[in-house]
């Protein structure tokens, strides 16, 4: 019987969500079933271990109800009631869904009028002429969806990784903040939120007088075909499949806009629940008066909100950080005033992983000190690779320490304006051996042991190595723990219960992989971890000097995951790192 993972699950929640809007069900069943989604994709632990536990029902958004659909999977590999949606709605209709302009309406239409049950139908009908007759259609409408096709097409996943979408997204931004009139812009939506990859993306701007911002936006050479160009929104397709949405707004409206167009469907489901009970109806424009059905009271006067600190004051709350607004507790610790207080990129004082020439990076351990302390930096380490990952360069034990020989003479040439320690980034090997022995470790500074081959190795054997990891006392961090590679790698199939649990005990640390590629561990297991009390470390493995940058995207995956700056230990003084170091044999 085949096991599922966690994603798996998310996944058939999903599905099941899309065939019921499909089949036109009330959209609170839809509802259901989506954050239900949500709350599995983003649980840190192994449903199999809340299932042992009883605790099913603690997780948010699931009741007694999807409880029981969960220990079906758990218990049977597969869902009776997606079977039966399966049978009645095709799956390939679903897919559907994902043509950019193509909603469930028009997927069951297609479906009903002309049997289109894949994307390969849909297009071949699209091209025939075949679709354009079809209540509501047209060949504008028919146009488009070749147009979307071959838009998802171009993107393979349908999502955009964070490390492309967001210096695109602040290059346009930068772009209309530019022009005359324009006062204010922000990045919105998921982006806003520092989620790993993106649907699309949403960019706020004030300014009084639309027209130059719509016009200069739909005209941008990034642009490779306007989706929708109106008074005061705009909707573009980029050349690399990215969509890009600008509305404009007066000032009065930007802190209610801007709070609509942040938090997750469900967050925002969530608040306007709150504003309903204070007698508004909270959408994009306004706080509007409200009976209790939440029907708008005519002729009363609005309230418009310029910040969001007006809008969450107005439903009773302090202001939530955008990378909270998921649904995930960031309300009831509002309410109870326990937010956290999340960290900063100006809270960094190390970068703790990062190669060089040595291995396979592309400057000298000085220049990399040198990039170091430009950004403000008081420590760091170098870590290139072990010696069995030899398409990296990995450093034999004689090399190891001909390194170690430079980087102490490199420490004592930068005067203190800099500490430069000597590490390594050291392979977990297939067979779960250390690719150094312990001999060789203890004169390290630091120790990172990572996961680079092997990595769709079974659960048990995957976990193990990790745990051979952690339970070594000369290693001090585990680096990029689930080996993903944002979109191409999922992560590896290992029991992060038991390597936490593990970690808990030996004191170990667990690293944020800034590379927007990595960005591993992910929020919801970073979130986890400080709860267990396991160190943390964001670090952005860095094999060139501008790569040093990419630590504001390590900060985003801490900050979505609750993290303050003390349980990180490159936010620590040198002295105490020293101190906590030593602490740990070395």
């Amino acid at each position: 019987m085949p096991t599922l993972s966690n994603r798996e699950i998310a996944n058939i929640f999903e599905t099941v969500a899309d065939m019921l809007q499909i089949k036109g069900e009330n959209i609170h069943r839809v509802l259901a079933y989506r954050n239900a989604a949500g709350s599995v994709r983003e649980l840190a632990r192994d449903l199999h271990v809340v299932a042992a536990e009883g605790k099913l029902t603690e997780i948010p958004n699931i009741g007694d109800t999807l409880a029981e659909k969960i220990t079906e999977m758990l218990d049977t590999g597969k869902l009776e009631f997606y079977e039966r949606l399966a049978a009645e709605v095709p799956p390939g209709v679903v897919d559907i869904l994902r043509v950019n302009g193509v909603g469930p309406k028009k997927a069951q239409m297609f479906w009903k009028d002309l049997n289109i049950t894949t994307l390969a139908a849909l297009e071949e009908a699209a091209r025939a002429g075949k679709l354009r007759d079809l209540p509501g259609m047209g060949a504008k409408s028919e146009k488009k969806i070749i147009e979307g096709l071959e838009s998802l097409a171009r993107q393979a996943t349908g999502r955009i990784p964070l490390g492309v979408a967001l210096p695109m997204a602040e290059g346009i931004r930068a772009i209309l903040l530019r022009i005359p009139g324009v006062t204010r812009g922000e990045v919105a939506g998921s982006l806003r939120r520092g989620r790993p990859t993106i649907g699309d993306v949403d960019i706020l701007i004030e300014c009084e007088n639309a027209a130059p911002v719509m016009d200069i936006f739909v005209a941008l050479p990034e642009v490779a075909r306007v989706l929708g160009h109106g008074p005061t929104k705009s909707s573009v397709e980029l050349h690399n499949g990215m969509q890009v949405d600008v509305v404009v707004l007066p000032r009065q409206r930007w802190g209610t806009a801007l709070q609509y167009f942040t938090g997750s469907q469900a967050y925002n489901i969530r608040m306007r629940a709150l504003a309903l009970a204070k007698g508004f109806s909270l959408n994009e424009h306004a706080l509007s008066p409200a009976d209790k059905s939440g029907n708008i009271i005519e002729d009363a006067p609005k309230t418009y909100c310029a910040t969001e600190e007006e809008v969450y004051a107005a439903v009773g709350l302090p202001w939530i950080p955008p990378e909270l607004r998921e649904d995930q507790g960031e309300i009831e610790a509002a309410q109870k005033g326990t937010l956290p207080k999340l960290i900063t990129l100006d809270d960094i004082q190390a970068d703790l992983h990062m190669h060089t020439t040595w291995s396979d990076g592309k400057l000298t351990v000085r220049a990399m000190a040198e990039e170091a302390l430009a950004r403000g930096r008081k420590y760091i380490v170098i870590t290139d690779h072990s010696r069995s990952l030899g398409i990296a360069n990995g450093l034999s034990i004689e090399r190891l320490l001909e390194q170690q020989a430079e980087v102490r003479a490199v420490d004592a040439e930068m005067g203190g304006s800099i500490r430069v320690f000597h590490g390594t980034e050291m392979d977990i090997n297939a067979d779960g051996n250390l690719d150094y022995p312990d001999e060789v470790l203890a004169q390290l500074d630091f120790v990172i042991a990572s996961l680079h081959v092997s990595l769709r190795q079974e659960r048990t054997q995957i976990t193990q190595r990790l745990l051979n990891a952690v339970n070594n006392p000369h290693v001090d961090l585990i680096g990029h723990p689930r080996g993903q590679y944002i979109p191409d790698r999922e992560p590896v199939d290992a029991d992060m219960d038991a390597v936490f649990a593990a970690a808990s005990k030996s004191g170990v640390a667990m690293e944020i992989n800034a590379n927007p590629r990595r960005l591993d561990l992910e929020a919801p297991f970073a979130r986890r971890a400080v709860q267990l009390d396991i160190p943390l470390s964001i670090n952005t493995d860095a094999h060139a000097g501008d790569q040093m940058d990419l630590m504001s995207f390590g900060i985003l995956t801490a900050r979505r995951g609750w993290v303050e700056a003390p349980s990180v230990i490159n936010t620590w003084s040198v002295e105490r790192f020293i101190e906590w170091t030593t602490s740990r044999g070395k």
